[in-house]
């Protein structure tokens, strides 16, 4: 690939780190993946959390096999993998930097591990960061971790170092020592969660999860009020300053979760899940007064049931995470909670059209206690998907697309302490990985019939998969800066 001259702020360099130039470049000269790493979180509490390396490759002998697993040390406070980022990806400019490490925050021990995969189906712990590290600092439950154009990584907290409700961002240095360098802004936010950059446009966009007390406990309706979030918080890229604040609105907007830019550096625009409000928002750079403003642009509609969670009789979708295609085509999403996942054609951002539907598990399955007394969108409760001969327990949750957007796949546990809540199958019979086999042209997917993990069969016992990510950067990972010539 010939190098593109890129330039952020008043800096103009080559692209020489790791990854690709742009996002037309990942697609083209990108390799399909052959592995993933998935972090499965023990339901025993004699075991330890794990990562895991499953095989993709069509044709392998161990296709669909978990081939590998890389243990973690037990400790008494539980770990809780969550959501892992690359010490190096697109938008590092570092000549030296390699992507061989990955970086794992704890949602539940405010522990941070970084792990070697240098040698790809043989993963090893390279460094821990121990909770104490966060905590001297005033942070904990630390989430979403991405790497930055100068090579440092950073990742948001979410509480202060009781558990509190308070939102935050780290920096590590990006060598190989990792080493905690401080907080990235002088102002907290109060609430945290997830965050994307767009150096360009000189803005991040971070969203609200909730406070770590009430969220760590599972999710209790009566403290959504006073203990969860419903903004999206814009920032100065270049001063680390909180510029504004867009209220989505105690209807529409509770819970904002995965923040995700349309891949196209050069486009100011992007997309936030509401979980408990169950809608899509754009966000976007008004032309005229270039402030940052959002947009309900899709809405799950709430259904009507009798024997749920708690006696409740209004379903909401549950919107757990989102993902756009490489080519910024498609927007999917998963109702974690009714259970579909769904496509939508954002060719028009500010229309998105709905081009595919797939029912895999959730609540609302025939052969489920929940009976739908009402429902706007379907005339009958699905079926319940059963992939070589397993029936899928959980909901669609976590999600990954291959760069060339013809396989997405997913994972079916949440959070341990929210599975036990709304799915306490998964403490029995483990979680899932589905692989979706998606039409790139007209739209619409189709379960792969023969790709499945169960991660109920595990050697220790059923365990959590959570996030998936794979060797050479993915769609969720990886953010791009504009090229001068783009």
């Amino acid at each position: 690939m010939v190098p593109h001259p890129h330039k952020v702020g008043e800096l103009a360099y080559e692209k020489p780190g790791p990854g690709y130039n742009t996002p037309a470049d990942a697609v083209k000269y990108g390799k399909r993946e052959h592995i993933l790493y998935i972090p499965c979180i023990s339901i025993l509490p004699v075991k330890s959390d794990y990562v895991s390396v499953v095989d993709v490759k069509p044709g392998s002998e161990t296709f669909s096999k978990v081939i590998s697993r890389m243990q973690l040390p037990l400790h008494r406070e539980k770990d809780e993998l969550h959501h892992s980022g690359w010490n190096a990806c697109s938008s590092c400019c570092n000549p030296c930097a390699k992507r061989d490490k990955l970086i794992f925050p704890c949602l539940n021990s405010d522990r941070i591990y970084v792990v070697d995969v240098s040698e790809e189906t043989n993963p090893t712990l390279h460094k821990i960061i121990e909770p104490k590290e966060l905590h001297d600092l005033g942070l904990s439950a630390p989430h979403t971790s991405h790497c930055l154009p100068n090579g440092e990584i950073m990742i948001s907290t979410m509480g202060d170092a009781e558990g509190n409700a308070k939102g935050q961002f780290l920096i590590l240095d990006g060598d190989k020592d990792f080493k905690v360098k401080g907080t990235w802004s002088e102002t907290d936010t109060p609430y945290g969660y997830d965050f994307w950059y767009q150096p360009k446009f000189d803005v991040m966009i971070s969203s609200e999860w909730g406070a770590p007390k009430a969220f760590k406990t599972g999710l209790d309706p009566a403290a959504v009020p006073e203990s969860y979030g419903h903004s999206l918080n814009v920032w100065s890229w270049s001063e680390k300053r909180l510029l504004d604040k867009i209220d989505l609105g105690t209807t529409d907007g509770w819970m904002p979760l995965e923040t995700r830019f349309l891949h196209n550096p050069n486009k100011p625009q992007g997309f936030v899940g509401c979980a408990l409000s169950s809608n899509i928002f754009r966000f976007y750079q008004d032309c005229e007064t270039k402030k940052w403003v959002a947009e309900k642009v899709i809405s799950v509609a709430t259904k009507k049931v009798e024997n749920w969670w708690v006696g409740l009789t209004d379903m909401p979708g549950v919107i757990t995470d989102i993902i756009i295609s490489m080519d910024d085509k498609y927007l999917y999403f998963s109702n974690w909670v009714h259970g579909d996942v769904r496509q939508y054609d954002i060719s028009d951002p500010a229309a998105p059209r709905l081009t595919g539907q797939l029912f895999v598990g959730g609540s609302i399955v025939k052969s489920g206690l929940v009976k739908v007394v009402n429902d706007p969108e379907l005339d009958e409760q699905p079926e319940g998907l059963v992939v070589k001969d397993t029936a899928i327990q959980g909901g669609p949750q976590m999600l990954q697309l291959s760069l060339d957007g013809k396989r997405l796949y997913l994972t079916t546990s949440l959070f341990t302490p929210w599975d036990k809540q709304f799915y306490p199958e998964l403490q029995k019979k483990g979680a899932c990985l589905l692989q979706i086999d998606v039409d790139v042209e007209n739209g619409g997917m189709k379960i792969n019939p023969d790709f499945l993990v169960d991660f109920g069969k595990e050697p220790d016992g059923p365990v959590l998969a959570h996030e998936i990510r794979y060797p050479g950067g993915d769609c969720t990972s990886d953010i791009y800066l504009p090229c001068e010539d783009a």
